[in-house]
């Protein structure tokens, strides 16, 4: 840098000479002039270095693998949610809106869907995408040589159940292709007159390929929710079969119609995601850089020193953070996704009583459980569905912590008394998290109620096992559920009902609930569907088949530059992951 730069120049009134006072930085040559000259010497402020427009984020764990019909972990749909986008997708309110369709109808009973996808739609290498590229991807979630661990998400695909659950082994090849067949009538890809869409490569390329019907085994109103899932993401047939085995690992061939494109990938160190100028519905205003740090110190100091801008801490350091000054304003703790509760075998005596249920349910105090075991990673709740989801009821009082109304209901019982009590015994996985949270839990029985509860460790696969079946599940035991789509049918149809394998393995069965879930899992209207599922959670709380405890919380550090944030429950992977447009990066902000 060669520059002089001039603080100032004075004319003398009565002197010849000019005063010139100059300022020069260390090492760059004076230009002497005939003036008396002054020389400054300072020190350069060196040029602000340029921010980019980065979100810097630590994932944790590196993928298995990033393959939209494969992947299960929410590590690796953290990936495919930026590179893909469904046929609709996930406001910040949890509800379904459209996507890569503009639009969809049921029929009348609901056992058909019609998707009718945008005009002009492209991935982000400017090819076309249409109907078939989706009916390709849902035949490949069905498909057993796929085997994905999510697969029987599409069952309700009229034929998809039996050729997801053929046995590749002993079926003939031409029982095979008879189930193949009848899959491929029920996903059809039209186009705008109706009539089906070319095949083989020339189909990929037809732009008026823009119509996808579904047709049901049973009426299915939610289905459009489902495929909002990365399990319907249209990866390209072509470069799976070009890149193979690791085809996900390529920017060549990881070629996708979401949000962002993947430019690189540093298997356990990094990868960069750069806005899709292709994608319909705009482009996000920076890049995303993910980073694999799995030692949570390491990456707490990282954070401190301002090289990532989100980071899930530690559930351990979660108290320190709050201590902190700078830290606990940077804190982001919101509901996730899960509920978990102390679960009662309907069958199995004292549980196969609902006055005995409902004295255990009251003799839990939820807000001392999340204070004492989860130290505030845990949200003390009383309903099924977790606050941020559709089919959630605020102001639910039933069955909480009343010492008083416990012991009337434990006396209302057919047992009467405590010491006409059967034995009890709480089987579960020996951690030392279990047992920590399992002293609690009897301690307060003991304090409230008067009775003893045994408790049996056993090993983690045991106790796996043990839970699946009516026969052998235990007389209660902690179970937890988490959402894999954001409708009460998930919640609901699939836990509590009689024929839900959950149901069937606590001996839980209730006619209300069966009825109420199989009218609202037909009923087409969004308003009364949900109106009926509201009833069956009601009916499911009544009957306290579980004493609900807590919901899981998502947790963060989040840099203040850091703008637009919408959290949902779904966010497990990192903050406002759902709508990912509506974040910027102030990088005027950073230091």
């Amino acid at each position: 840098m060669g520059l002089i730069v001039i603080a100032g120049m004075l004319l003398a009134s009565c002197q010849p000479q000019t005063l010139v006072v100059v300022t020069v930085i260390p090492g760059t040559p004076v230009v002497k002039t005939e003036a008396k000259t002054e020389i400054q010497i300072v020190t350069a402020t060196p040029a602000p270095v340029a921010r980019s427009n980065v979100l810097r984020i630590n994932l944790g764990a590196y993928p298995d693998i990033i393959d939209p019909q494969k992947s299960s972990f929410v590590n690796e749909i953290a990936h495919l949610k930026l590179i893909y986008e469904g046929l609709t997708r996930f406001n910040e309110k949890l509800e379904t809106v459209p996507a890569a369709a503009q639009k969809w109808e049921y029929n009348k009973d609901g056992t058909e869907l019609t998707f009718t996808l945008r005009r002009g739609l492209k991935y982000s290498d400017g090819s076309v995408l249409n109907a078939r590229r989706f009916a390709y991807s849902i035949k490949r979630n069905i498909n057993p040589e796929t085997a994905g661990e999510r697969a029987a998400l599409t069952d309700d695909i009229k034929g998809a159940p039996e050729w997801r659950n053929a046995d590749l082994e002993k079926t003939k090849p031409e029982d095979l292709k008879k189930l193949e067949t009848e899959v491929d009538k029920n996903i059809q890809a039209l186009d705008l007159n109706g009539q089906p869409c070319k095949t083989g490569k020339d189909g990929y390329a037809q732009e008026d390929c823009l119509i996808l019907k579904l047709t049901f085994s049973k009426p299915a109103p939610y289905f459009h929710t489902i495929l909002g899932l990365w399990i319907a993401y249209p990866a390209k047939e072509e470069n799976m079969a070009a890149g193979r085995n690791i085809w996900w690992t390529s920017t060549k061939y990881q070629i996708g119609n979401g949000p962002f494109i993947m430019k690189s990938m540093e298997p356990f160190i990094h990868s960069r995601f750069e806005p899709n100028p292709n994608y319909w519905g705009g482009q996000a205003p920076y890049a995303i850089e993910y980073s694999y740090i799995t030692d949570s110190a390491q990456a707490l100091r990282a954070y401190k020193n301002n090289e990532f801008d989100m980071i899930a801490p530690f559930a351990g350091d979660i108290e320190s953070v709050k201590a902190d000054p700078q830290l606990s304003k940077e804190a982001l703790i919101f509901p996730g996704l899960c509920t978990f509760s102390v679960e009662f075998h309907q069958q199995k005596p004292p549980f196969d009583d609902a006055n005995v249920r409902k004295a255990f349910a009251m003799a839990l105090d939820r807000d001392a459980w999340a204070k004492d075991i989860y130290h505030g990673l845990g949200n003390p709740i009383l309903t099924w569905i977790p606050n941020g989801y559709p089919g959630y009821q605020a102001g639910e009082k039933r069955w909480g912590y009343n010492p008083d109304e416990a012991k009337r209901a434990l006396a209302a019982s057919k047992y009467g008394s405590v010491d006409k009590l059967p034995s009890i015994t709480a089987t579960f996985g020996d951690t030392p998290g279990n047992r920590i949270r399992w002293e609690w839990l009897a301690k307060k029985w003991k304090e409230v109620l008067g009775v003893g509860v045994k408790l049996n460790p056993v090993e983690t696969t045991t106790f796996a096992v043990l839970v699946k079946k009516v026969e052998t599940a235990p007389q209660m035991f902690i179970l937890g559920w988490c959402a894999d789509y954001p409708d009460p049918q998930d919640w609901l149809s699939v836990y509590w009902r009689s024929d839900s394998e959950h149901a069937k393995e606590i001996g839980y069965s209730n006619a209300d609930v069966d009825k109420l879930t199989k009218q609202a899992d037909s009923t087409v209207d969004p308003k009364a569907r949900l109106e009926l599922y509201q009833k069956a959670q009601d009916a499911v709380v009544d009957s306290a088949p579980a004493a609900f405890l807590w919901n899981t919380v998502n947790s963060y550090l989040v840099k203040p530059w850091v703008k637009g944030i919408q959290v949902t429950p779904q966010d497990a992977d990192w903050p406002g992951s759902q709508t990912p447009l509506s974040i910027n990066v102030d990088t005027l902000m950073m230091p």
